[in-house]
């Protein structure tokens, strides 16, 4: 059943048809309660995709997030999808792995279903400079990107100053008598790339130069806990000497841990970033750098909700972290 059928049982015409379904106050009583009787009797769902043409809009907005099986892109597409259904929108969920191609394809295929927006969880250090990508989608409609930058025009950004967080960390460390602090990443994002430069920075401030044997980039993304529990062990096997670690995420942050608890120096100061439920549950609990991805994602449905209001939005907007002090570390 279609429309028409509607508007041939209930006696009416196509266009107020339409009109009841779109929810235009401008149908008398008698005509929307035919209409609302025959949809009922039918069981008649309206198509949302032709409804949405004709509104201009289909209360839809896309989710491209890199890998959801990673807590840390899990989390904020969990949050972002129950704040959107509270204003309104439906999600569209996509992942497109790390590969710069398969981004751009899929942003092309969220522009293809109409969307109204898109959220887009972190970005990379290179996609300050070659963005090509975000340009041409932005030119149809608003990309909002969480944890991540990207100066494009259309594009808004929400981020935490985790370069600010970082350098204080290394600073706090140091005033605390640790002096030679292990530093753990792992990706090339625009949020890896932060806090590597704050760590440059507060090393800086503490009057010492960086030591490249203190800088341990892990290459396996998928099984990084392991890595970095053979690369540290490798490193106290190498008698490398350090006092302290500090990690990009919690699970590298975890495998140190176990890397230095088989050479009984658990002790030390070990901190993680992200505040994720691995460092709640690891023994002992783990200190972290929390970079409020929740006040994040709140953030950025809000902005997005005055960009589609037509209200003016700031395209970049930065949130403070907070660390959260646990058994590996108090100060």
């Amino acid at each position: 059943m279609n429309i028409y059928d509607i508007a041939k049982k209930a006696g009416v015409s196509t266009a107020t048809v339409s009109r009841v379904i779109n929810g235009n106050t401008n149908v008398s009583e008698k005509s929307r309660k035919k209409i609302l009787d025959v949809i009922e009797q039918e069981g008649y769902i309206p198509n949302v995709f032709a409804r949405g043409l004709s509104l201009n809009t289909i209360k839809t907005v896309g989710i491209l997030c890199p890998v959801i099986s990673d807590i840390n892109h899990a989390l904020p597409v969990s949050f972002l999808e129950r704040l959107l259904r509270q204003n309104g929108f439906d999600t569209l969920l996509t992942c497109s792995g790390s590969n710069e191609e398969d981004k751009t394809k899929y942003l092309e295929l969220l522009l293809n279903k109409r969307v109204d927006a898109i959220f887009v969880i972190g970005s990379t250090e290179k996609e300050l400079s070659e963005n090509e990508h975000f340009v041409a989608a932005a030119k149809h409609i608003p990309i909002v990107i969480v944890n991540g930058f990207v100066p494009v025009d259309n594009v808004y950004c929400v981020l935490c100053d985790e370069e600010t967080a970082t350098c204080e960390m290394v600073q706090t460390l140091y005033r605390q008598g640790y002096e030679k602090i292990l530093y753990i990443y792992d990706t090339a994002t625009y949020s890896g790339y932060q806090k590597l430069q704050g760590y440059y920075k507060g090393v800086g401030l503490c009057g010492i130069e960086a030591d490249p044997e203190l800088i341990l980039k892990v290459e396996d993304l998928y099984d990084s806990m392991d890595m970095v529990k053979a690369s540290v062990n490798d490193l106290i096997c190498s008698k490398v000497n350090f006092s302290a670690v500090l990690a990009a995420d919690d699970l590298l942050a975890i495998g140190a841990l176990k890397a230095l608890r088989i050479h009984k120096m658990e002790a030390m100061p070990i901190i993680g970033f992200n505040n994720s439920m691995h460092g709640r549950t690891s023994n002992p609990e783990l200190t972290t750098i929390d970079n409020m991805i929740e006040v994040q994602c709140n953030a950025a449905v809000n902005l997005l909700m005055d960009v589609l209001s037509g209200k003016s939005a700031t395209s970049k907007m930065m949130i403070s972290a907070k660390v959260i002090q646990r058994e590996t570390f108090k100060f």
